[in-house]
């Protein structure tokens, strides 16, 4: 179980330390050709790997995964581990195409059944007691009459003899049918003073689930007009709405989800809303000038079925960017645009997506150019960076989480647009920001295509509430994530889909019984996109030990490091960067030495121990010290919050990807590798390389991708056969590194790697940008070798330096029995 890293010269032989590319490759040979079973006491694949999950009661672990999953059976024992006890929740994460989906079962009109007690969801853990009339509940111990309607006979095993035929009873996850209107969203409190003007009255009844409206918002400045964003972003809504052709002449079909309706807003210093009803031969417009008393000006013909306004809506979309080619106006008030989606979709919720090129400096949340950022880094001031610097954002953000209303933003801009201030609306409301800095639409039309694409075709819901709820010992101490807590309780969002995950932590309330599980149970209440009510529930029962060695067992690595980025994420707006990073080492190297001093005591100081669970943990906490919103360099405000946000909301699998990149070497790859058997058709994809430039040769070409972008390295000496093969040229210096996307050619090489990216599409559902870097050619090399985590870069360390780092950390804690904040640290380091 140990992993020794014997030594610990300044030189170390890398094939010495721990690999996650061994870790991740070995993982993938083990569960990719067997099924995973959920029943408490299994050890689940790692993220990383395309297994197949057989829901048994426990939920898959797409959809929930623990720090261990061996709980402590004490708070005493959870403190000597020092693993943080914290659970990851991806509620709605896409799963494989060979698993179950998801049941959804309708109890009638009084919903399903819940605990009397703690409000807790019937479930495959809960007891039947008094013949089937009383259940008792999992989380709290409380017995709950059955109701008539759900009442069934049990079995000499105290089984309901319709066991096999409820979902609910035997699966961890379920999807129930909330009809009634306890269900419904709750109408929002009254303002004192209100953000918006309404002739109407404020509903005080709970909101009609009915499908889902989306409001688009276009910047029509000067800026947007120049850069082509304006055209790119009508151009693309145009194809999702009722198809087109791809570059290569083919077809495509519509996207849009069947149901929902559509409004176009346009906005410079004015508001600009569309009548865009299918009486009318073409939209009309009304302009609102006043941004001090926003209101919407029109109710009738605001949102529309794009399919029976098809020639209005086209119409409209394809004459906005010649419209405005000649705006003069460089202003565009984002937060007047947000103001009157809230006030449009009041009342009902939906998802707002606007289209943005430059800060926002006139009307509500007005902000001022910001000044120089560079000499705030290092002090008390770094944090305001990662805050907003006007309190409307945040109002508006929050009141349009209560509404059941999220923000979606894509900004393409050539200056700072303070991310800081503006991005707290997607991450309050559960939307997402996509950031294309010095927009080109030559570069960036595909990527925002396929961006808006994966948006409304994915799994998404709306007028949320969350809750994760533990049994009796346990209780959630807080969350993180991308959601509005308005209460201990209850996250909140205006839209959820199945990108987003959040993290809770949780701690003792007393000491558990090892004979006994311990359980969590997540609650996602939501609308779907086609109008119904639901509850999504996830259940895990997790095994109680009271020792150690059974606690690190069974812990799960890519839940701990997902977490650790999350609360890293989370400091940033109340803690310096130089001492996350430094809170992020002292932790790792808690984990470390808890295991040494509970597990492994016998062995010798200067040998450093790493538990089997944890082997890679030091180079993972390294990766997240080296990404952007943490690195040491200046790095812009804006690339800072935007990848702080981003990082927020990310499940496991995606996080893990983009702390350490997938590398692969695509010159060498096998004559049959990433082509389909031609008996069975499968298609096996190459290993990963490691992370560093010491694996990597100058006759080379290399694919590295972290999820954002995807960069293909193109040394100094490679073949003229390997270009023509992958490029389609013979000359490196005739070879475009502008390139967006690869040419489809008929290679072998270039059907294998069009195969890799074809199977990574289908995994996340959309296109990261493509880079080309020629060795020594092309300034995107930067881009590419700060990915390269292994290596001494991004103001920070080597993996070997670190490694280093920590075991000296650890030894001069077992050595001289000081604290690990005591001992070696980065404080006054070089890097």
């Amino acid at each position: 179980m140990n992993q020794y890293v014997a030594g610990l010269r300044a030189r170390i032989d890398p094939s010495q330390i721990p690999s996650p590319v061994d870790a991740i490759e070995a993982d993938k040979e083990a569960w990719e050709s067997q099924m995973y079973m959920t029943l408490p006491g299994n050890n689940p694949p790692l993220s990383t790997t395309d297994f197949v999950a057989f829901d048994q009661g426990n939920s898959n672990p797409k959809y929930m995964r623990v720090t261990t999953w061996n709980i402590p059976s004490s708070a005493h024992l959870a403190r000597e581990c020092e693993i943080p006890l914290a659970v990851v929740v991806q509620p709605l994460a896409d799963l494989d195409p060979r698993e179950e989906p998801v049941p959804l079962v309708d109890c009638g009109e009084s919903g399903p059944p819940r605990c009397t007690q703690c409000r807790g969801y019937i479930n495959p853990w809960c007891v039947w007691t008094a013949g089937g009339s009383r259940w008792r509940c999992n989380l709290c111990g409380h017995e709950t009459e059955v109701s008539q309607e759900y009442f069934c006979n049990i079995d000499a095993n105290f089984m309901r003899m319709d066991q096999a035929n409820r979902p609910e009873l035997n699966k961890g996850t379920v999807d129930f049918v909330a009809n009634s209107e306890d269900y419904w969203a709750p109408p929002p409190l009254p303002k004192l003073t209100p953000t918006y003007f309404s002739t109407e009255l404020p509903p005080t009844t709970a909101r009609k689930p009915q499908p889902m409206n989306y409001l688009f918002a276009f910047d029509i400045s000067f800026e947007a007009v120049e850069s082509g964003l304006l055209k790119s972003a009508c151009d693309t809504l145009l194809d999702i709405l009722y198809g087109g052709e791809a570059t290569d002449g083919t077809p495509f079909d519509p996207c849009f989800p069947r149901d929902c309706r559509i409004g176009i807003l346009t906005f410079d210093r004015a508001l600009h809303f569309y009548n865009l009803s299918s009486r009318l031969p073409q939209a009309s417009v009304i302009v609102l000038a006043d941004l001090d008393e926003i209101f919407v000006p029109l109710r009738d013909g605001m949102f529309v079925d794009p399919l029976e306004s098809r020639t209005v809506i086209e119409g409209l979309l394809s004459s906005l960017p010649e419209r405005n080619s000649t705006a003069l106006l460089g202003e565009a008030s984002l937060g007047a645009a947000l103001i009157a989606g809230l006030a449009s979709l009041a009342g009902m919720g939906g998802h707002v997506v606007v289209f943005q090129s430059t800060m926002p400096t006139v009307g509500p949340g007005a902000l001022d150019p910001l000044t120089d950022e560079s000499g705030v880094y290092g002090t008390e001031k770094e944090t305001k960076l990662f805050l907003p610097r006007d309190r409307v954002w945040r109002d508006v953000a929050e009141e349009c989480a209560e509404e059941g209303i999220g923000v979606s933003l894509f900004l393409g801009m050539s200056k700072t647009i303070d991310i800081g201030s503006i991005g707290i609306v997607s991450s309050i409301t559960g939307g997402q920001m996509y950031f294309h800095p010095r927009f080109k639409p030559s570069r960036d039309q595909i990527v925002i295509a396929s961006q808006l694409r994966r948006l409304v075709t994915r799994t998404a819901v709306y007028n949320c509430v969350m809750r994760i709820r533990c049994s009796h010992g346990l209780r959630i101490s807080k969350y993180y994530g991308n959601f509005y807590e308005r209460s201990l309780t209850n996250l909140e969002a205006g839209v959820w889909d199945a990108d987003k995950a959040f993290s809770a932590t949780f701690e003792h309330t007393r000491t558990l019984d090892e004979r006994q599980y311990a359980y969590l149970q997540c609650a996602l209440l939501y609308t779907t996109t086609d109008g119904q009510r639901r509850v999504r529930t996830c259940n895990l029962a997790l095994q109680v030990v009271s020792l150690a060695r059974d606690v690190f067992q069974y812990a799960d690595m890519d839940a701990t490091v997902c977490h650790l980025a999350r609360q890293a994420m989370t400091n940033l707006s109340n803690r310096r960067m130089a001492q996350i990073r430094e809170e992020l080492t002292e932790q790792c190297s808690s984990i470390l030495l808890g295991y040494r001093r509970n597990c492994a005591t016998a062995t010798a100081a200067s040998q450093l121990i790493i538990p089997e669970a944890f082997r890679c943990l030091p180079v993972y906490v390294l990766a997240i010290t080296k990404t952007k919103p943490l690195k040491g360099r200046t790095v812009a405000a804006d690339v800072r919050n935007y990848n702080a946000r981003k990082i927020l909301s990310m499940g496991v699998r995606s996080t893990m990807q983009h702390l350490y990149p997938r590398l692969l070497a695509l010159h060498d790859l096998e004559d049959a590798i990433a082509l389909p058997n031609d008996t069975t058709g499968q298609i096996v994809f190459p290993s990963l390389m490691g992370n560093s430039h010491v694996y990597m040769e100058a006759r080379g070409v290399y694919l590295i991708d972290n999820e954002e972008y995807m960069i293909f390295w193109v040394g100094s000496g490679v073949s003229r056969q390997t270009l023509y093969e992958l490029f389609g040229v013979q000359d490196l210096f005739v070879l475009n590194p502008n390139m967006t996307s690869l040419p489809v050619l008929n290679t072998r090489l270039s059907q294998q790697v069009h195969n890799i990216l074809a199977h990574r599409y289908s995994q996340r559902g959309y296109v990261p940008q493509m880079l080309l870097a020629r060795q020594n050619m092309d300034g995107t090399e930067i881009e590419f070798s700060d990915m390269l985590v292994e290596d001494q870069n991004n103001g920070a360390m080597s993996y070997l330096d670190y490694l280093c780092l920590v075991h000296k950390q650890i030894n001069t804690v077992v050595t001289q029995g000081v604290s690990i904040s005591g001992g070696p640290s980065l404080r006054g380091s070089p890097w």
